[in-house]
């Protein structure tokens, strides 16, 4: 055994650490106190603009349906006199009334029905097409919606005039089909299926667009999955696709149906400035008892009962959007 072996190594004395310097003395993180007013600062502008732009009309519609306010109180003749709900129990007691709600509830649901499957369908096809007629078909969308409502207005009346309509034409060249001649606008329901086209062709490429950058975001294993599972192509769209773009498509349904209940300059400029009653819609219907009958408060309730209306379908795509986030 060697004189190494025997050596009892040497203790090192453990180093001391300094102790922790005391509270005061440690820097302090200054946290900025504008911070939390920031973004308020940012919205600032177009809260100031949408105030001024939309508060003073909406409060002004508020007040003209609480009030008794025709021609002679338009031009002072009468100082405005304070009714109550006496205009809203008018309205909501008359028949016609209901019958408007009724038609553009029916109107809109066609309109939105129709405008959602045809834009899921185009939607779908830009998927399975080569490049070149994907950017094609785009720019024709993209044409189509930056058409202005009064030029896409005047060319549907000209499609579906009874003289010299293209669309009467087309169908006459059908066996058994005489349709030269037929007036579309002779009967409300015909008349308002023609607006309802012309409002759909006006909304299609919106949701298509919409759509087709919702499709991108569908994972392609879930899809591959599916069809190694034995799901047809019904099946990868019902439980794989759907499911995706459930968000997007309850976004652009609540939209739709917004946009489609307040439809006015397609109506207006489709039945030349005076829509007969079997084509009024609440829009329209407020316009008439506005304008044409004079009674500003009656028009001004009316607008104020669809603005409810619509306040219901947002209260209903709040919660559905809410119910979405809790899932995920």
């Amino acid at each position: 055994m060697s004189a190494a072996d025997t050596t009892t190594p040497a203790k090192v004395p453990p180093s001391r650490q300094a102790p922790p310097p005391p509270a005061d003395d440690l820097p302090r993180v200054r946290r900025p106190s504008s911070g939390a007013a920031i973004p308020w600062l940012l919205l600032a502008p177009c809260l100031l603009v949408l105030a001024a732009v939309m508060g003073y009309p909406l409060a002004r519609l508020v007040t003209l349906s609480f009030q008794k306010f025709g021609q002679s109180q338009l031009w002072g003749f009468q100082p405005a006199e304070t009714v109550g709900f006496d205009n809203f129990a008018e309205v909501l007691g008359d028949g016609e009334f209901w019958a408007v709600v009724l038609r553009t509830i029916v109107f809109a649901a066609g309109a939105v029905v129709l405008t959602m499957v045809i834009g899921m369908a185009l939607a779908l096809l830009l998927q399975r097409v080569s490049g070149w007629l994907k950017v094609l078909i785009n720019i024709v969308l993209v044409a189509s919606w930056g058409m202005p409502v009064i030029v896409a207005t005047t060319v549907f009346k000209w499609l579906f005039d009874s003289d010299y309509g293209v669309f009467n034409a087309l169908l006459s060249k059908l066996p058994g089909v005489d349709m030269v001649g037929h007036n579309w606008f002779a009967s409300g329901p015909e008349g308002l299926a023609v607006i309802m086209l012309l409002v759909v062709w006006g909304a299609v490429p919106f949701v298509v667009i919409t759509l087709s950058a919702g499709l991108t975001q569908v994972p392609k294993e879930l899809e591959e999955a599916a069809r190694l599972d034995g799901s047809g192509s019904w099946g990868v769209f019902r439980y794989v696709t759907l499911p995706v773009l459930k968000p997007i498509i309850v976004m652009l349904t609540t939209l739709s149906v917004i946009w489609d209940m307040g439809v006015f300059p397609q109506v207006f400029v489709m039945r030349n400035g005076h829509p007969e009653p079997e084509f009024q819609v609440l829009n329209t219907y407020s316009y008439d008892r506005a304008f044409v009958v004079n009674d500003y408060a009656q028009g001004s309730a009316i607008a104020l009962i669809t603005v409810l209306l619509l306040l219901g379908v947002v209260a209903v795509y709040m919660r559905q959007m809410l119910k979405i986030g809790e899932v995920e």
